[in-house]
């Protein structure tokens, strides 16, 4: 209230100041609505970016920076792409080490799951507490990449503590995702809901060998890390529990069975606390990126729930806009916002690929139509962020963003989307649009490094051939060729291969926008080819065969 009274003082009694401090601002924001510029893509942008990456790459502790440091989810899937093309073991150390120094760090919610915004500190422990939809989408989608890539169980049950904490604390059970969780209950809490004393958590645990255990393994103490309660400690891995175990006197199970045991018994004591609020605001573009994220991980971590719950999102949304291929950024609000348009077109992309079914495919066309008519500039290139301008000041000014801060780039989103249909759809108006746009954007995204992740994954799709993974039915097929075509699709989508094409060609039939090479295989029985570019594995005819050929595909590590 005293803020706003004094914007209406000040807007009364001193007009003129204001309007010319707004026209001053507006002078010096002038040269940076663009950030477009335009080149020609090519590798050496994105051996720049490998380079500017490593350069603030912490070796220590994983991620970039120093303090306060943030999560660059983007960055880790660039870096593993990278590391697939190149075969640099660096890049994928880079993205194993951030993804790593994270999941056992405090701003990771060791007993719900779910991350929260950044660290204020360089070790990744203590957390600015909220958590917010956007972050944990990009985030799933990374750890998800990281355990193709690795198989660290780690990620996995990072990304399966992810879904978790959107099921559990997100999820409206009609379809769609809350925005965020506060980080506070009220004015004098900083994060008390998340943290504990060792008096509060030896209450909560109860038994001494399960506190020894969880108080060795989070480091739980009587000098804890939050500045204004000494006593409240963060909970983070401080040490592995086999370490733990053999310093207690315990084989590694019942250690584990403890540690169990107490972390069940914290979320006990946990859930009776007062509990930070939930925004249920359902915003189009984060809902779009977490159904995105949840179908991307349900062939990976095996969680129905998360391929069912993001379809009924996309279902919702999709019945929820009077035009569905102009949406508005929350059920009833306004419309005209690039990333809306961009991240829900990318979620129907997943769910052609999960599902096979070409609605979503026509759904995910539809809106990039619309994109590349209310949004392109088509003098200069690239895309606006909003459909039009009206009013005054500075809002409406129409920007055309590449950094990806902290949500992706809705360009870099656009230059995937675009990318993608010119494979599914063999539309050359598709892969014209996708050269055009990274060609505006190609002479900036190396120089942002991290920020630009997105579009230069956009350019990488530029540059490289995209693996085509398709799994062929019978053309009569029995219930043994069902069986096994949806056994190999499966392992498919469970499978990481950067610009990768799956499709699942049921009957026999053979879809036009197949490439030739692929198409020729229909209608010779079940089978699963793989192509990368021209080369193209022999098909694959057992289960056992289609993971060799997958295998034989990926980069010896």
């Amino acid at each position: 209230r005293s803020v706003l009274d004094q914007v209406l003082r000040v807007y009364r009694q001193e007009r003129d100041r204001v309007e010319q401090q707004a026209t001053t601002l507006e002078t010096l924001l002038s040269g940076h609505h663009d950030e477009a510029i335009p080149s020609e893509p090519g590798i050496a942008q994105l051996e720049a970016a490998d380079r500017q990456l490593e350069s603030h790459f912490d070796p220590r502790h994983g991620g970039f920076g120093t303090q306060p440091k943030f999560p660059h989810p983007g960055a880790v899937t660039l870096l593993l792409t990278r590391w697939y093309d190149t075969g640099n073991p660096n890049l994928r150390t880079m993205a194993s080490r951030t993804l790593e120094g994270m999941a056992r760090g405090g701003m990771y919610d060791q007993l719900a799951g779910g991350f929260h915004r950044y660290s204020v500190d360089a070790q990744w422990i203590v957390p600015h507490f909220e958590k917010m939809s956007y972050d944990n989408a990009e985030l799933l989608r990374a750890y998800v990449t990281g355990y193709q890539v690795t198989g660290d169980p780690l990620f996995r049950a990072t990304a399966v503590g992810i879904i978790r904490w959107v099921r559990e604390a997100l999820a409206d059970p009609a379809g769609g995702y809350g925005a965020s969780q506060d980080a506070d209950v009220g004015l004098e809490d900083d994060g008390d809901f998340f943290t504990w004393t060792l008096d509060e958590a030896r209450d909560a645990i109860g038994d001494e060998a399960a506190l020894a255990v969880a108080s060795a393994y989070y480091d739980i103490g009587t000098a804890g890390e939050m500045q204004h309660d000494p006593a409240k400690n963060v909970l983070y891995v401080a040490e592995p529990l086999d370490q733990i175990a053999r310093r207690l006197g315990l084989d590694p199970e019942t250690a584990a069975g403890l540690l169990q045991a107490a972390e069940a018994r914290l979320r006990a004591a946990r859930a009776r606390r007062p509990a930070p609020q939930v925004d249920h605001a359902r915003y189009t573009g984060w809902n779009g990126m977490l159904a995105g994220a949840l179908l991307h991980a349900f062939p990976v971590v095996g969680d129905d729930w998360a391929r069912d719950h993001a379809l009924l999102t996309l279902r919702r949304i999709r019945a929820e806009h009077p035009d569905p291929g102009r949406l508005r950024h929350a059920p009833g609000g306004v419309g005209g916002l690039l990333d809306d348009q961009v991240q829900v077109a990318q979620a129907a992309l997943e769910a052609f690929e999960v599902t096979g079914d070409a609605t979503w495919l026509d759904w995910s066309e539809r809106l990039m139509d619309r994109v590349w008519e209310d949004y392109r500039d088509a003098a200069a290139g690239g895309l606006f962020d909003t459909a039009g301008t009206s009013g005054a000041g500075l809002l409406p000014t129409r920007l055309k963003p590449v950094q990806d801060a902290p949500t992706p780039s809705p360009n870099g989103v656009a230059a995937l989307c675009l990318a993608r249909l010119a494979e599914h759809t063999g539309d050359p108006r598709w892969s014209q649009r996708h050269r055009e746009l990274v060609r505006a954007f190609a002479g900036q995204a190396a120089e942002l490094g991290m920020f630009g992740a997105t579009m230069l994954l956009g350019i990488d799709w530029a540059l490289h051939p995209p693996t085509w993974l398709v799994v062929f039915e019978a053309a009569e097929p029995t219930a043994a060729d069902r069986e096994l075509a949806d056994a190999m699709y499966r392992l498919a989508l469970a499978s990481f291969f950067p610009r990768r094409v799956i499709r699942l060609v049921r009957g026999g039939s053979t879809p036009d926008s197949l490439p030739s090479t692929l198409a020729a295989a229909a209608g010779a029985g079940t089978r699963g080819l793989a192509c990368q570019g021209a080369r193209c594995e022999l098909p694959a005819t057992t289960l056992d065969d289609w993971a060799g050929t997958l295998a034989r595909l990926r980069p010896r590590s």
